[in-house]
């Protein structure tokens, strides 16, 4: 039978594998000197070595490539983090979480750390180093509160149950150190229940719930959390509650009244300082820096833009300052018609610009001298990291959430606070025009250390130093 027939299904495959080199210098070696005592010729024989030796002096044969161990068998073991943002309108879980995670990167414990995010989302903004997703389908929030498929052709029942799957399925084989959970503490659609389940009968992962400092008005919390299991689940699926604010201007604990049963778990870390995302969110953003022409900067955020109609418009029409250039950054979720409207009337106005999206407005926080903005965590994070003049256009309702921290900052006088019934072009003109004296000094007023604290936080839950007790900062 011919020697070089193909192999049939269900023939054993007897070929050595391609890493298998050495495997086949030995049968090689064989080889030769079978034919040294055949009748080869000195060539042929020749040839045989010299083929021989070639293999032999391979790279592969050398050095067997060498591939990294297992994260559990480093020394000491490398952390695993995974994070969940819920998505479904704004960019500020996500951010929140992005930037928590490039802390934990740069603060020496070398975690490895998977963000669980909307796929379109985790696509738009930059994403620090050694930090990957996993992707899920869109879900949005509708004004009366339902969820619906953001994309997808299926009921908000399937793709609940879809990204469930997901989620679970990636954490069960990620087996995470420590879950960490940005507000939601059931997820969205509840779709967290049966990840949170598993992990707490099964794994060995610490799951941290993140809160922003103010959530809602106290009566709607209190109602809320006593009905939708919000207080059982952070009682029987979370180790830690850490909330991202300072309690001397807004404590949660006590003004809402609700943490009985988990407040030991509560650590304050403190405002998130934004000063750090400027090293891994520059590069996107530069090519519009450079385009500024020189001067001051007047910059009007709305966050993710779905209520921001009113200021924009406001904005654009407003008279600027001989000296200044206007920039408005509508966000992606602006209504198109709303959008095109605000561009249109931009053209009339020589010094002002329209943006639809920045991956990441840090950079242009940094750069601007005035901002104009609604109240927004992450908004109001950067206008404390960056100690600007702000003016402050809350959104008041169905959420007031907005407008209770507004008047918190402003009480201490680092931000300025207009209600949007006195919103208008000429109030904005006044504000512009107006001589503000020194930038307020909110680092000295506020805490933002939350991104240094964090680490440590992180390290008592590794360590499996969670105490009982008081909240704590």
């Amino acid at each position: 039978m011919s020697g070089n027939r193909r192999r049939r299904k269900g023939d054993a495959d007897t070929s050595p594998d391609d890493g298998d080199v050495p495997g086949i210098v030995e049968a090689l070696d064989l080889a030769l000197r079978a034919l040294s005592a055949s009748s080869a010729t000195p060539e042929e024989l020749d040839e045989i070595r010299r083929l021989l030796g070639g293999v032999r002096a391979s790279p592969a044969v050398r050095a067997p490539r060498s591939h990294l161990p297992p994260l559990s068998e480093r020394e000491p073991p490398l952390p695993r983090i995974a994070t969940y943002s819920q998505g479904m309108h704004g960019f500020g879980h996500i951010r929140r979480n992005a930037t928590i995670a490039n802390a934990l990167r740069g603060a020496g414990t070398q975690a490895v750390i998977l963000m669980i995010a909307e796929a379109w989302q985790a696509g738009a903004i930059p994403m620090p180093d050694g930090v990957d997703c996993v992707t899920l389908p869109g879900l949005r929030k509708e004004a009366d509160g339902a969820l619906n498929a953001r994309f997808l052709d299926v009921s908000d029942e399937e793709l609940i149950t879809l990204r469930s799957k997901v989620i679970r399925k990636a954490l069960q084989t990620f087996e995470p150190d420590v879950f960490l959970v940005d507000y939601l503490p059931l997820g969205a659609g509840r779709e967290l229940v049966r990840t949170l389940e598993h992990l707490r009968k099964h794994g060995r992962t610490r799951c941290v719930l993140g809160l922003r400092e103010v959530l809602q008005d106290p009566e709607t919390v209190r109602r809320t959390w006593s009905t939708d299991g919000t207080l059982e689940a952070m009682r029987d699926y979370y180790d830690a509650i850490w909330i991202y604010g300072d309690p001397s201007v807004f404590d949660p604990v006590r003004e809402y009244g609700v943490f009985d049963g988990v407040a030991s778990k509560v650590r304050y870390t403190g405002y998130l300082d934004q000063r750090p995302r400027l090293a891994f969110a520059g590069a996107p953003v530069a090519p519009v820096l450079a385009n500024l022409p020189p001067g001051k900067l007047a910059l009007c955020v709305v966050g993710g833009g779905v209520d921001g109609h009113a200021l924009t418009e406001a904005f654009v029409a407003a008279e600027l300052p001989p000296d200044t250039t206007g920039l408005v950054v509508t966000g992606p979720y602006m209504p198109p018609e709303q959008r095109r409207r605000l561009l249109e009337r931009a053209q009339h106005h020589p010094r002002c610009d329209v943006l639809e999206f920045v991956p990441d407005p840090v950079p242009l926080i940094d750069r601007a001298d005035r901002i104009i903005a609604m109240g927004g965590y992450n908004t109001i994070c950067e206008v404390l990291s960056f100690e600007k003049h702000a003016l402050i256009v809350p959104r008041v309702h169905p959420e007031p959430e907005q407008w209770i921290r507004a008047q918190r900052l402003r009480d201490l006088g680092l931000i300025e606070v207009l209600h949007p019934d006195d919103l208008s072009p000429g109030a904005l003109s006044e504000w512009l025009a107006r001589d503000l004296g020194p930038p307020p000094a909110s680092l000295s007023r506020v805490d933002v250390g939350g991104l240094t604290r964090i680490p440590t936080l992180l390290g008592e839950l590794l360590n499996g130093a969670i105490t009982s007790g008081t909240p704590t900062v």
